[in-house]
């Protein structure tokens, strides 16, 4: 953890976090709804859930490539859109992301150099030598050399590609990444490697790290701290260890029980809940718990508000009934 700070304010904060679309007329899909959470400095906050549960469109929120509809977010113990133009520049600097497709992510017509070296240039002006030195030198770090410099994406496999995507992250030496994805798109022999890297980088640089999965095997190795979202909601959140020992919401509960284990002892031992039905429509919820439909312990109450946030022991919180 980063000793750099002298307050126990955390390195971004978000609070009451809301992000609606209207679909149509009367129709708003809440991809957000009332998400707050903290990162601290020097730690990998992990945020897991099904695909289209609002993991994405949160980390967006945080490098504001989305406006919010409510709520706030602070970095450093400052709102982020009440930056002046000066502040903005340096909060950019800072916050970067690593997307999730290494396809679409990189502009097929820059070459690698430009990819790099375009956040670098519109920090500081930079010789062309220097800057030669500094592209091959994060290149090198991430695994590539300098030949690669004056190709096009294209000419690249897709975990080459991702390793540029995280080259250019780290090109303005960002303090905090949000990392969304970065391996769901990549062969299993080459996840490892990437989140190995990602994890030498941040004990190197000292980085922060908001790490969106849906594979809680893989969120559970690198993760200090897991955030647990459902259909834009967070249901639990507490350190790694403590989820995966003491999963208390339902909902986790089931996502846990899914992940295969090599021991077949352990496998037969250990029976895997089922989550019957479908992911309900994120499109004008009902103001009521969001799994209560699915929910095998689910009661008269959980259809007829949403549960609060309790804080069980701590720093493990929870959203459910059950703990009322």
């Amino acid at each position: 953890m980063s000793n750099d700070r002298v307050t126990n304010e955390p390195l971004l904060r978000a609070e009451d976090l809301c992000q609606y679309f209207h679909v149509g007329r009367h129709q708003t899909l809440k991809a957000v709804d009332h998400v707050s959470f903290h990162v601290n400095a020097g730690e990998t906050l992990g945020m897991v859930g099904e695909s289209g549960c609002g993991k994405s469109t949160t980390g967006r929120c945080l490098v504001k490539l989305y406006n919010p509809t409510a709520g706030r977010i602070y970095y450093e113990g400052r709102d982020i859109f009440k930056y002046n133009k000066e502040e903005n520049l340096a909060f950019r600097k800072n916050v970067q992301m690593i997307f999730q497709n290494p396809y679409a992510s990189l502009n097929p017509r820059m070459t690698v150099k430009d990819i790099v070296g375009e956040g670098m240039l519109v920090h500081e002006k930079i010789p062309d030598k220097e800057l030669n030195e500094r592209i091959e030198h994060l290149l090198a770090t991430v695994g590539l050399n300098r030949d690669h410099m004056s190709r096009f994406p294209h000419e690249f496999s897709g975990g080459q590609r991702q390793r540029i995507g995280i080259a250019r992250a780290l090109s303005v030496d960002p303090k905090f990444i949000v990392c969304d994805e970065p391996i769901s798109a990549l062969d299993v022999s080459i996840q490892a490697q990437v989140i190995n890297m990602l994890k030498r980088l941040q004990e190197e640089r000292g980085l922060t790290y908001l790490f969106i999965a849906h594979d809680l095997s893989v969120v559970k190795y690198i993760s200090d701290r897991i955030v647990v979202m459902y259909l834009g909601t967070i249901v639990e959140q507490a350190d790694s260890d403590t989820l995966y020992r003491n999963p208390l919401h339902p909902y986790t509960k089931a996502l846990l029980s899914a992940i295969p284990v090599a021991d077949p002892k352990k496998t037969r031992a250990s029976e895997r809940i089922a989550i019957k039905g479908e992911i309900p429509s994120p499109v004008n919820p009902k103001d009521c718990c969001r799994f209560v439909e699915r929910c095998p312990h689910a009661m008269e109450c959980c259809r007829e508000h949403m549960p609060e946030a309790k804080e069980v022991e701590k720093g493990h919180v929870v959203a459910c009934h059950l703990y009322d």
